[in-house]
């Protein structure tokens, strides 16, 4: 079935009782040349949240994205942004996002603030309105000293970083960036993240995706896993290793001092299992269901007067999440 074919049923009434998620999405199908590329997706994203959309090269990610922004007319169900329908309400739902693609647009011979003022002209800013604006966006990305540098001639990682101010020109409430960390080396990674926490903080709802749930896993409150065109889960980053049945593990790093702790830290109240760190003065624990909270843990260590430097959540234990989500799925 083409697109051509197929004529979008008018949507119900959106809701109008509780908190309206910014993102609706009900019952999404999208097919290509006979391959079913979306297959009944369904999620909502909450107001000023950081929301991952997880999952592998090929799961749908941005074809989903691409309906989301207008971009792409769905074949079945019905997308919903800020209660305003993408195909029935498109200019509205287009007045409120900032979409940033996978890969940067072919402006390479324009200056940086060159392509800014473009972009900003064209949503309509005055002169002074945009002189103002450009100042922010690049002042937010940390972009300000390189305003006349030829885009042509930045890294990836700044490449992006100007891609996602183009976004911040007419200061859109939700931002939808696919794959902005593609390709960006670790430093340019993590500062790419350090804005869009910033960014929420200043209450915008951002929306990314990635094909690495790892990479989400410190930044994002909510997540949603789609694999072969199926949503696996949607729901808080907190209750998806409790959704997959497995045991929370953490990793703790030390400073000195560390010889003969792990037979101490085996004997804590929950702790399941303890595994060295190869090459680091680091643990890896392994805690019961029923312990959920690890202050007791950290108290112990400081009465034991040990210098703690790290503890977070095992990212090998949420990739082991995401494989076993997108392998054989939530049973």
């Amino acid at each position: 079935m083409s697109e051509s074919e197929v004529t979008p049923q008018m949507p119900p009434p959106a809701p109008t009782m509780g908190l309206r998620p910014v993102i609706d999405v009900q019952g999404l199908v999208q097919s290509f040349k006979g391959r079913r590329a979306l297959d009944r997706v369904t999620f909502q994203v909450a107001p000023q949240s950081l929301h991952g959309f997880v999952g592998p090269n090929g799961a749908g990610k941005t074809t989903t994205l691409r309906i989301i922004c207008t971009l792409l007319r769905p074949q079945f169900g019905t997308v919903r942004v800020f209660g305003h329908d993408v195909v029935f309400d498109t200019r509205a739902v287009r007045r409120k996002i900032g979409f940033m693609p996978d890969h940067f647009s072919t402006y390479r011979q324009m200056t940086v603030f060159e392509y800014l003022d473009f972009f900003a002209a064209a949503y309509g800013l005055s002169l002074v309105e945009r002189t103002r604006v450009i100042d922010d966006v690049l002042s937010l990305t940390d972009m300000g000293g390189r305003r006349e540098d030829l885009i042509g001639g930045l890294s990836r990682g700044m490449q992006q970083r100007v891609s996602l101010a183009r976004v911040l020109v007419n200061d859109p409430e939700v931002l939808l960036l696919d794959e902005p960390a593609s390709g960006l080396d670790p430093r340019a990674r993590i500062e790419l993240m350090e804005i869009l926490k910033a960014l929420k903080a200043m209450g915008k709802t951002i929306f990314i995706s990635s094909h690495i749930l790892s990479e989400l896993a410190e930044l994002c409150d909510s997540v949603t896993i789609i694999d072969r065109g199926k949503i696996k889960y949607s729901g808080s980053m907190h209750d998806l290793l409790a959704h997959t049945g497995e045991h929370p593990t953490y990793r703790i790093a030390f400073g000195t001092g560390v010889d003969g702790m792990q037979p101490r830290l085996e004997q804590m109240p929950g702790v399941l299992k303890v595994e060295p760190v190869e090459g680091r003065p680091e643990y890896r624990l392994t805690f019961d269901d029923a312990v959920t909270n690890t202050n007791a843990l950290l108290r112990q260590l400081v009465e034991w007067d040990v210098p703690v430097t790290g503890f977070t959540a095992d990212r090998r234990h949420l990739n082991e999440a995401f494989m076993d989500l997108t392998e054989r799925g939530v049973k």
